[in-house]
């Protein structure tokens, strides 16, 4: 089929609950993929973060062919291989005390959610369930996570939401303490936020409120569904930081293409769930896990150091460009402010000469495969500084 006719079948059969940009893509490799034409694009969108290793990464395919031919699903009922070795490869990088795998990231952040009010409720009986998260955060689609959004227009349409939200304003402490209160079970944040705008979390910011969290008994979550799985240049983008959250919620880039979401568990909470308390049909699938298991092999530490360093290029020579007025974000997640032109112009130019962007809110977005070449990154960065000139 060519465009059009995807383009045209899409429109009769799809529900209408996504804006696509007027591209059809068949197939890809590394950070280039191709029309049905055959015309190729450049991609630092890697699927909204998904694609951790690029398009169809040789050594993911046979990860996760091999694993095709011998079990593609069993169900949580028993025991699998590939799902208990990418838990003990998470556990052993992080320290922490044990993982629960699910699908998306709104099933990850909506088990925190959950895990947090069991956990106080165990300790301080039915007196603690609020949770705060901050404004301009986005945790989901499910009518818990998008309660947790701290964004007014996801909240049209779908009330009543569930009790218990609040949200205060990010880098201000006082705000926060101002929320904390002794009904506060959990506070929930991302270090980078990617839908709210590219907005990074202060170091003081961040370590006076793990300070605060630990003091009261408040379970810290932190979201890493779109910084997690070496997209800021580590593991986590909580590392950064120097911090130790009680929950840690990780999805897009962990599967490296396919639907996988999970929850790191501290000590400290660890029992919180139990046998009955929350479960999924399709977590730890292992086609999913394989894949996972094969990301995570790849993302040693000259993996890790290859990213911050080509991040560190990218950054360099985007502030350079006409246009940019400002360029936020940690490693390979850069959120750019553009001086006049519109962003999402900025997107539907940059695809027209051959680059696929995103948007987060009125900044450009950029989310590069992690194995992106500098000849790729070269190429990508030239059609982005002639649209923004």
């Amino acid at each position: 089929m060519n465009s059009l006719e995807i383009k045209e079948r899409d429109r009769q059969n799809i529900l209408g609950t996504y804006a696509r940009n007027d591209l059809c893509i068949t197939k890809g490799s590394g950070a280039a993929c191709y029309s049905p034409e055959g015309r190729r694009f450049i991609d630092f969108s890697s699927g909204i973060g998904v694609n951790s290793l690029g398009f169809c990464d040789e050594g993911w395919v046979r990860a996760i062919t091999g694993q095709a031919r011998t079990l593609q699903h069993i169900s949580n009922l028993f025991y699998t291989e590939p799902c208990g070795e990418l838990a003990e490869m998470l556990i052993k990088r992080t320290g922490y005390d044990k993982v629960f795998f699910g699908n998306s990231g709104a099933e990850a952040n909506e088990g925190a959610i959950k895990a947090a009010r069991k956990y106080s409720y165990m300790k301080y009986g039915g007196k603690r369930f609020e949770i705060i998260t901050l404004i301009h955060s986005f945790h989901g689609r499910t009518l818990a996570t998008i309660t947790a959004t701290g964004q007014e227009h996801f909240h049209k349409y779908f009330d009543p939401f569930i009790e218990g939200f609040l949200y205060a304003e990010p880098n201000d402490i006082e705000d926060m303490k101002t929320k904390i209160s002794d009904r506060t079970c959990a506070v929930m944040i991302e270090m980078v936020q990617g839908e709210g705008g590219i907005n990074t979390l202060d170091q003081d910011y961040v370590s006076e409120l793990a300070s605060i969290c630990r003091e009261k008994d408040i379970l810290l979550i932190v979201d890493e569904v779109q910084t997690g799985i070496g997209r800021t240049g580590k593991l986590f983008a909580f590392e950064h930081y120097g911090i130790e959250p009680d929950l840690v919620t990780m999805a897009k880039g962990l599967g490296g293409g396919l639907p996988i979401a999970g929850i790191l568990f501290h000590q400290r909470c660890a029992k919180a769930l139990v046998s009955g308390d929350h479960g999924t049909t399709y977590g730890g699938n292992p086609i999913a896990c394989a894949g996972g298991v094969e990301v995570l092999k790849r993302l040693d530490d000259g993996f890790l150091k290859d990213v911050r360093e080509k991040a560190a290029y990218m950054r360099s020579e985007i502030e350079k460009m006409d246009g940019v007025a400002e360029v936020t974000g940690i490693g390979m997640m850069i959120g750019i402010s553009l001086k006049e032109k519109d962003a999402k112009q900025a997107v539907k130019d940059c695809i027209e000469k051959g680059l696929i962007i995103l948007t987060a809110k009125d900044r450009v977005r950029l989310l590069p495969p992690l194995t992106i070449t500098m000849e790729e990154i070269k190429e990508g960065l030239n059609i982005l500084k002639q649209v923004l000139s």
